[in-house]
């Protein structure tokens, strides 16, 4: 894998915060300790690791995601293994564009915590469209990080739609977690590719970083280039984020993406303090923090917050809310974060979310299997920009399976709902369409045109 940084210290990070503490298996009698459920998730981890580490052999994405599957299927005395590999192949369904299975493989049940605020329909704030209230929020601020959470990048798609505004109120870097500072050809080339990080193998990861390139930003990589964990890499994100950014240019103003926790601004994080506390400390800058991944749709409704599950109810969302209090402060869940941010519930049409569309910067663009694929399946279809080349991350992705291939015993999880004809999510332009076999073998290969108003990035 390019780079130094490995998903096991993330997956740590993730599970040590409390995560996934909706996971543990309330049927395991007797219930382990705190001590214990710790030990076998990190031999989970362990575990899961290394079959990515195999996975990872393979030279097609397909194939990959293949290999996630084939050991998610297969049974382990450990009960915090089917947890483990439940996060690693939600990484993965991400990767090839199964956004539904991914949010389903890790579910975290959102209970209201005794900390958490009263509910913004107390009377005492009005909600507001995110896109417009954040980039209001951000002016005058120096730097603005967005969390998100990495198996959902629903998360992941108003930092896009963002994006422009704030180049347009003068923010000129962008930063995101586990970018890998080894691919210093990034800016040159315009676009991510394998080697650019982990997470960018993703396509709306990938659009992120593409973006901020076209408009302008430069982007930074600061993941800790070690094998550090908890605190220690938490110190070494906020010294690179500080050494690369502002000591270079004290006037630079920064856009950055994390994961969940990293970027909350008090109270203890791994046993210290989060990447967000030691940057402020070294920096004196106070960030505008927004947090997106505890108000957001889960495939069990049971599962959601029951502030989000009241919003939903009273005002049947369709796009990203924030709410904002009479005397103009925003509303936040918990202390830490400056604001945050509702997601609408989800919509799902041949088996892909409506969020795809960016809030309407791209457009459908449906794909026949019957067409590409040939017959043969299961068939990647994967759509790259006309002026980018082979290396590129697409800038959408879909699998079909309609036989099934990928069927699996204890779930019966299909890429697209086992639909024959889905649609990519693009926007307009030129692009090249590749449908491939799980061995990366090429069964078709054409051009397509996306018509539409191209404007805005």
């Amino acid at each position: 894998m390019p780079g130094s940084w490995t998903p096991v210290v993330c997956l740590a990070t993730c599970l040590l915060s409390g995560c996934a503490a909706g996971a543990l298996p309330r049927q395991a009698p007797p219930a382990p300790t705190p001590a214990q459920w710790q030990a076998m998730q990190m031999r989970a981890a362990d575990k899961a690791d290394g079959i990515m580490r195999q996975a990872d052999t393979r030279k097609d994405m397909l194939g990959r995601y293949e290999t996630m599957v084939a050991a998610a299927s297969v049974g382990d005395a450990n009960p915090a293994f089917h947890v483990i590999i439940g996060q690693y192949l939600s990484w993965y369904e991400t990767f090839i564009g199964d956004y539904p299975n991914a949010a389903a493989n890790f579910s975290i049940q959102e209970l209201l915590q005794p900390g958490d605020h009263p509910s913004p329909l107390d009377g005492s704030s009005r909600p507001r469209p995110a896109v417009d209230a954040i980039a209001e929020l951000a002016r005058g601020r120096q730097a603005v990080f967005f969390n998100e959470a990495h198996h959902l990048p629903l998360t992941r798609t108003l930092t896009v739609q963002l994006l422009a505004r704030l180049r347009g109120e003068g923010f000129d870097t962008f930063a995101a977690e586990t970018l890998y500072a080894s691919d210093d050809k990034l800016a040159a080339r315009g676009y991510p590719v394998q080697g650019t990080g982990f997470y960018t193998e993703e396509p709306i990861c990938a659009e992120m970083v593409r973006t901020a390139l076209k408009l302008g930003y430069r982007v930074v990589a600061y993941e800790a280039q070690s094998e550090a964990s908890g605190d220690a890499r938490e110190s070494r994100q906020a010294h690179n984020l500080y050494e690369r950014v502002f000591q270079r240019d004290p006037r630079a103003r920064l856009v950055l993406d994390a994961g969940y926790g990293h970027i909350q601004e008090s109270g203890v994080y791994l046993g210290g303090r989060s990447m967000a506390e030691y940057f402020h400390e070294l920096s004196g800058i106070d960030p505008l923090t927004v947090d997106q991944v505890v108000l957001v749709p889960h495939p069990n409704p049971a599962h959601d917050h029951p502030w989000y599950a009241a919003v939903v109810q009273a005002l049947s969302p369709t796009r990203p809310l924030v709410f904002m209090r009479e005397d103009g402060t925003p509303w936040t869940l918990r202390a830490g974060y400056d604001v945050s941010v509702f997601f609408p519930p989800q919509v799902v049409q041949r088996g892909r979310p409506t969020w795809l569309d960016l809030g309407g910067l791209r457009k459908r663009y449906v794909v026949h299997g019957n067409e590409v694929c040939r017959g043969t399946y299961p068939c990647l279809v994967e759509a790259r920009y006309a002026g980018e080349g082979d290396d590129a991350i697409p800038a959408d992705r879909l699998a079909l399976d309609p036989r099934p291939s990928y069927v699996r015993g204890d779930a019966g999880l299909r890429p697209t709902a086992g639909l024959e004809t889905s649609e990519l999510y693009l926007r307009p332009g030129r692009y090249r369409l590749v449908a491939t076999d799980s061995l990366g073998r090429a069964l078709t290969r054409q051009n397509i045109t996306v018509a539409g108003d191209a404007g805005g990035q």
